[in-house]
Parts: C-alpha cells; sequence; structure tokens
C-alpha cells in the first residue's frame, strides 16, 4: 500500500462517509454552492448573477485571486465562489431599525457567523461617545466628523487599512489620499499574507510577485503545492492542476493535513466528474511536520547538488551567491550526506538526521521528491500562507527560489515562483501603492510624499495600543477577527477617539466601539453592484490586469461606491476637488497610466485585459543590485516543542473564506454545525490522555506568556504526530502580537506553541 492508499485509507478510518472526504468537488460542490447562492439570492437572481462571475462584461469574483483562463466556460466560479457572491449579493438588510433594536454593547455578544448573516448595511451610521447604538447620519456629516478627527490630530496618528478586496481605482486613490495628508501609515491584509513572499521574492529575483502565467501551470511537467489547501481556498485551481495531469504532469504536495483537494479532484464541469472516479491529483505526499520546509528544500537543493542536476549555465548566466549557498555549512554537510548515502543503502550524518526530524518525513520521501524535480524539465512550485505565516518563513520560501534556481526553472515556460494570493485584488492593491513603504513611482505623484516609513499591521496595532494613533479607518476588511491576538487587538482599536469602517456587511471590527470612542460605519457598493461612474479593475495572482463590473441593482440606494468615500473624504480632509474621478474611473485611470510604470495605454489595454510585464519571467532579467538573481544562504531550523505541548496552525473551514464564515460545516474534513474544533493525531492523544470528542482548552505559550482559547472540541485526525490543526479567526487569540516572521513582520498564525487543556 502506497502513501497515497494510506491517506485514503485514513480518511475514511474515523467515521466512515460522515468522515474526511479522499476527493473536493464533484456534485456536492455543485449542490452546496448553489444552495447558499439560492437561499440567499432566491433562483432567478441567483443564476443571472452567477452567469457573470469571471466573465469578459462580467465581475470579478470577491473571493479568490485565482486567474480565469483565455478559454472561459459559462460556469466560471466554484463552490466557494458560489458562497461569496451570495454573501454580497443577499436579500437581506440592514436598515436603521437594526441598529435601534441591538445595542453595541449586545452586538458584541453576538458570534461573527450570526453578524455576517444579518444582510446588507444600507445607510451610513454613528455611535456617538454617549451611546450604545448606532444612528443614521448624514454622507456630509460624516465626512465632516472624520475629517474634524482627523485634522486634529498629527498624520502619524491616524492609521489607515486597505482589504484585498479594493479596487485598483479606489485603492490608488485611497493612497493619494493618505499620503497627501501626510503619512504613509497604509497597513494592509498583506501584512499577514503574503508579505513573507513578497520579501524572500524581492531579495532574490527582484521582484515581490510569481514568475507564472496560467498556460505555464497548464504545460507544466511537476507542479509542487506546498503549504497550501486549493480545495477550500483556491478551488478553480483544481481544474487548473487537472488540465496539468492530462497533459502528463505529477504533482507533489507537501502539507501536515491530506487535504482532499490535494488528493482527487471531481471536475462538476465533466461527467467523469460527476458521476466517476475524477482526476488523482499528488502523485506524492509528503505529510510535513509543521516548519519542516525550510529544512525539507534545503535538503532537496543539496540532493540535486550532489546529483549534479543542476543547470550550470543558467547558474553561470544570470545568478550570484552560488558559492556562498553551497558553502553554507547547513548546505555543505547535507550535500556531503547526500552523496554518502549514494554509495550506500542507508542515509547517515547528523545534519541528514536533523532534516528528518525537523520535517517528520523519511528520508526516501525526501529522495523520492528530489528525484521528480531532477527528472523534471519544467516545474512550478506553488505556495501559500502554509508557507507564508511561519517564524522562518522568509527563508523557507527563498530556500524554493534556491532550488527553482539550481535547475534553471525561472524565466522558462513551463516553470516559475508561483505565490498563489488570497483576497481577489490583494496583489492589484499593493501594485497601486498600498504599501507602509514609499513605492518606487512616489516621485511622479505631484505631492510632497512624507519619507517616513509607515506603520504595518502589527506596527499598527502596537501604536494603537500604545496611544501613539488614535483614529483608525478601513477600507474594507474585519481588522479585529482578521489580526493576531485578539484581546490585545479589540483593546488597542478601542483606544482610538474615532473608528471609520468602509464596508458592505456588519462585522466584528464594528461591534467592539467601547464607550466614549465615535464609531462611523460608511456602506458601500459591492462588486456584484452596478456602478454609474463606469467598471473598476483587479489584478489577480498572476499580474493579469481586467475589468470588473457589477450588474445587480444597489442594495440600497444611499450607498456609495469606495471611489466616491474616499473622493468624499478626501474633499472634506483636504479640500480637494476630486469630482472628477468620483464620476467617471476613466479619470483616475489616466493618472495611474502616467504614474505606475507597466500602467501605459491603460484604459486602451484594459478593454481587452493585460499582463503586466516582469523581467524574471519574460527575459530572465532580474531588478537586483547586480542584475542576477540572488542564492540565499540560511541556517537549518526547526521549532523546539516541549515535551506534551503540540504544534498548531491555523486554517480555514470548507464554509469560510478569510474573516467571512458562511456556513458552520467543514465537509472536506468531516466536520458538521460547528467550528471550536482541534484537528490532533491520534497518537498523540493517546499519550495526552485525552479522548476523541472531548473538550479542551487551547493554551499558548510563547516567552513566558499565556494565552487562552476555551471549550475546543478535540478530533483526532491524520495529522502530522506532534502537530495540531483549528480554525481561525477563533484561535486568533493564541497568537501573540510579537510572535512574528523574521523579514517580514508577518504573525506567525502556523506556529504556535501549545497545550490541551482537558475541561
Amino acid at each position: 500500500m502506497n502513501d497515497l492508499d494510506r491517506l485514503a485509507v485514513w480518511h475514511s478510518w474515523r467515521m466512515g462517509e460522515q468522515g474526511p472526504k479522499a476527493s473536493a468537488a464533484g456534485l456536492p460542490g455543485i449542490t452546496h454552492g448553489l444552495s447558499a447562492a439560492i437561499s440567499q439570492m432566491g433562483v432567478l437572481r441567483a443564476g443571472r448573477t452567477l452567469l457573470k462571475v469571471n466573465q469578459a462584461g462580467g465581475f470579478d469574483c470577491p473571493g479568490c485571486a485565482w486567474p480565469e483562463a483565455e478559454k472561459r466556460s459559462h460556469f466560471e466560479f466554484c463552490e466557494n465562489g458560489a458562497k461569496a457572491v451570495a454573501e454580497e449579493a443577499t436579500r437581506s438588510r440592514i436598515t436603521p431599525a437594526f441598529f435601534a433594536d441591538h445595542p453595541v454593547s449586545e452586538l458584541a455578544r453576538q458570534p461573527e457567523f450570526w453578524l455576517g448573516k444579518q444582510g446588507r448595511l444600507t445607510t451610513p451610521v454613528v455611535k456617538r461617545p454617549d451611546s450604545d447604538h448606532y444612528v443614521p447620519i448624514s454622507w456630509a456629516e460624516a465626512f465632516s466628523l472624520a475629517a474634524g478627527h482627523l485634522n486634529a490630530i498629527h498624520p502619524d496618528e491616524a492609521i489607515f487599512y486597505t482589504s484585498g478586496r479594493t479596487s485598483n481605482e479606489a485603492a490608488f486613490l485611497y493612497q493619494l489620499l493618505v499620503r497627501s495628508y501626510g503619512t504613509n501609515n497604509l497597513p494592509d491584509c498583506s501584512n499577514m499574507c503574503h508579505e513573507s513572499s513578497g520579501m524572500a521574492l524581492s531579495a532574490t529575483i527582484g521582484v515581490g510577485k510569481g514568475t507564472v502565467t496560467l498556460n505555464d501551470v497548464h504545460s507544466a511537467k511537476l507542479i509542487v503545492v506546498v503549504g497550501q489547501n486549493p480545495g477550500t481556498n483556491h478551488p478553480r485551481m483544481l481544474a487548473a492542476l487537472e488540465t496539468a495531469k492530462q497533459h502528463g504532469a505529477k504533482i507533489i504536495s507537501i502539507n501536515p493535513l491530506p487535504e482532499a483537494g490535494l488528493m482527487r479532484f471531481k471536475n462538476p464541469q465533466r461527467a467523469a466528474g460527476l458521476v466517476g472516479k475524477g482526476t488523482q491529483l499528488s502523485d506524492l505526499h509528503l505529510p510535513i511536520r509543521v516548519g519542516g520546509d525550510l529544512a525539507l528544500f534545503q535538503a532537496i537543493g543539496a540532493l540535486l547538488t550532489a546529483w549534479q542536476a543542476v543547470d550550470h549555465d543558467f547558474i553561470s548566466t544570470h545568478t550570484s551567491g552560488f558559492a556562498a549557498w553551497r558553502t553554507n555549512p547547513s548546505i555543505s554537510a547535507l550535500i556531503t550526506a547526500a552523496a554518502d548515502a549514494a554509495a550506500s543503502p542507508s542515509p547517515a550524518g547528523e545534519v541528514m538526521a536533523e532534516v528528518v526530524r525537523a520535517t517528520g518525513l523519511r528520508w526516501e520521501l525526501i529522495e523520492a521528491a528530489a528525484r521528480m524535480f531532477a527528472d523534471s524539465e519544467a516545474t512550478v512550485v506553488c505556495w501559500a500562507m502554509g508557507l507564508t505565516q511561519g517564524r522562518d518563513a522568509v527563508a523557507t520560501i527563498q530556500e524554493i527560489v534556491n532550488v527553482q534556481l539550481l535547475r534553471g526553472m525561472v524565466g522558462k515556460p513551463g516553470a516559475g515562483l508561483c505565490p498563489v494570493r488570497g483576497h481577489s485584488n490583494v496583489q492589484g492593491d499593493r501594485t497601486m501603492g498600498i504599501y507602509h513603504e514609499v513605492p518606487a513611482w512616489a516621485g511622479r505623484l505631484k505631492i510632497e510624499v512624507p519619507p517616513k516609513r509607515g506603520y504595518d499591521t502589527v506596527e499598527a496595532i502596537r501604536a494603537m495600543r500604545d496611544g501613539r494613533a488614535t483614529v483608525f479607518v478601513g477600507l474594507g476588511g474585519n481588522f479585529a477577527a482578521a489580526t493576531p491576538d485578539t484581546e490585545v487587538t479589540e483593546a488597542a482599536m478601542g483606544n482610538c477617539t474615532l473608528a471609520v469602517h468602509i464596508s458592505t456587511k456588519l462585522n466584528r471590527s464594528h461591534v467592539i466601539s467601547p464607550p466614549g470612542q465615535t464609531s462611523l460605519i460608511l456602506p458601500c457598493l459591492g462588486r456584484t453592484e452596478h456602478d454609474p461612474a463606469g467598471f473598476v479593475t483587479v489584478e489577480d495572482s498572476m499580474s493579469n490586469v481586467h475589468a470588473s463590473q457589477g450588474r445587480l441593482p444597489a442594495a440600497s440606494p444611499d450607498l456609495r461606491s469606495e471611489v466616491a468615500i474616499v473622493c468624499g473624504l478626501a474633499e472634506a480632509l483636504l479640500g480637494l476637488d476630486w469630482s472628477a474621478y468620483r464620476t467617471d474611473y476613466r479619470t483616475i485611470r489616466a493618472v495611474i497610466a502616467e504614474v505606475i510604470p507597466g500602467f501605459e495605454r491603460f484604459e486602451e489595454r484594459v478593454v481587452h485585459g493585460f499582463t503586466l510585464a516582469q523581467g524574471p519571467r519574460d527575459s530572465r532579467s532580474f531588478p537586483t543590485r547586480d542584475g542576477k538573481a540572488r542564492f540565499t544562504a540560511s541556517p537549518l531550523t526547526s521549532i523546539e516543542v516541549p515535551p506534551g505541548r503540540l504544534l498548531l496552525q491555523t486554517v480555514r473551514s470548507h464554509d469560510q473564506y478569510n474573516t467571512t464564515i458562511y456556513g458552520l460545516d467543514d465537509r472536506y474534513r468531516g466536520i458538521k454545525n460547528e467550528r471550536k474544533v482541534v484537528f490532533v493525531n491520534p497518537d498523540d492523544l493517546a499519550e495526552l490522555g485525552i479522548a476523541d470528542g472531548s473538550f479542551v482548552d487551547l493554551v499558548s505559550e510563547w516567552k513566558g506568556e499565556q494565552r487562552r482559547a476555551p471549550g475546543f472540541r478535540v478530533v483526532a485526525y491524520p495529522t502530522v504526530p506532534g502537530c495540531a490543526a483549528t480554525y481561525f479567526p477563533e484561535a486568533n487569540v493564541l497568537v501573540p502580537l510579537d510572535s512574528t516572521a523574521h523579514g517580514s513582520n508577518t504573525p506567525t498564525s502556523k506556529q504556535i506553541i501549545v497545550r490541551l487543556e482537558p475541561k
């Protein structure tokens, strides 16, 4: 029985048909997605809306940032895409009467799921310092109120957060407003997800983005999916993996959990996916210990070098730092051990034993993966937050770059680096200047750009906590639920004298407003709704820029677009006349075309969509200091876990996207009507003396501090021994604010040392 067969057996071991699934999508994906859409939108509205998702002339899905193929079907959405659309296009409404009936103190006791299900916000509301209720406020008064608070403080005392759902046009104007106001305090959701990718890639290839197109994925000979669960988080990626398999590709999946979407895909748009077995995806699964990826890719790089399976011409022509990498003590010892192992039937060497301990993998599995790298003529490595939210995330991603550089797999058809972004325009927002650093093109803005670096997300929380920031403005998102150290974050937000939330629906951030704080909720149009000022644009995970235009009537006549709200704030705060931007988005794109490289003739090109040019991908040119891609040397490290403790990672359920909870099930993992669960290996439960199905408190331990998440049900599950998993945002309370990735300051939500305390 091979490893995949063992995983399939273990998948069905615990609860039979009610337990974890061994395949993703298929007919259940259709029924669950359409059921959610119809229940919230009705049959006709659901049908008309879903047929416009990710279509030319339609709107970009408000879910993930996976790109669309050149040839599209009529159904360019997945189960979770249908749920995302349903959440936004719901017929449920929150009116002023709702807020009259529900004080903020009562709303604060409701779970996130309940808050989100109350419906779309319909009118601007304010909670004043002497009140426990939100009440209606006019747009003019709301802008004046916000401007008054902002003009009364130093600009660096204000925080301007952005969600990755924001359009290019709104994001560009927002950063222009903030920098015109006088600060670079522009934290965003990237700080908590792919900041580690951006830092690692910028330092090695000179560009903080991936180097592949969708056609590269389709034509790859080997695809490595590491630290990612595409079946839940990027379901449309499964179709691309299926296409690659049909073209002869092999797939390696590397994950502590045996996720259904990494095993078998039942394509709901094919008969074989509805009634047949579907397509087996993974040819090799590596059940890696949490945090063991750095050691794994160091070992793979060493094996490739020991075997002479490297592209010397590419290395000598296009890279620098190879000699320093090769003589790095960890790599050098691994190369020696690998060479010795090649001449001996059993692996030897302390460093090899350290790799096995760090990864939790048998050496034979590591060697098998390395052989697949060596045999592949075109390799794509994909990753997501399973890598980016660890202590050594930047170094780990740089080791992936090292392996790809060894094989010459950058700037080659069917090959490259593929950080798979989450929210639908999170990459575009960074391109537009949503960044706490000053963009290289900022000198073209025709304003006095403040030179001082701004706060990232973790720094923003610290500033609010310490009283150095007193105003919070959020353009989309759910800051309180998305960030680490929940109690600290909520208390920090509560320290602000003013909080402004630009939102489509009610969420946790709106209801933590304490007495003494003024809080504004400014309701905006959603991605699915018609905007009379024209279409907006977004950028997907592979640097494709395209238009998005909703068709539904606005949920309320009192809604404004994100652009219009940013313009209203700019006019009230700075006395600017941005009326042209507010009424015609072509004027914004004209400015973007002048300012940001790559957007020349923006209006003309976006009609059909275009891909931003990139040196590493297009011409093997690298905008680094020496003009070459750089090898990076890092020590071999692993996370030390004391006896009786587990290494916990936070994950999404299949019924959520980021902080939005669609439902209380996690179908692929066999969970029904529950979210406060913790997945633990049965052997660990036996050793700890804890029964499957019992309840525990999760207690995180970090530098002598403890944080507690009470009342979680234990679920015996085939995760790696010594590791555990649970859902966010419920477990965000366990993530210390100051426990962040080296180099990127991203919270370490994937590496939390915990103990289980039985109830």
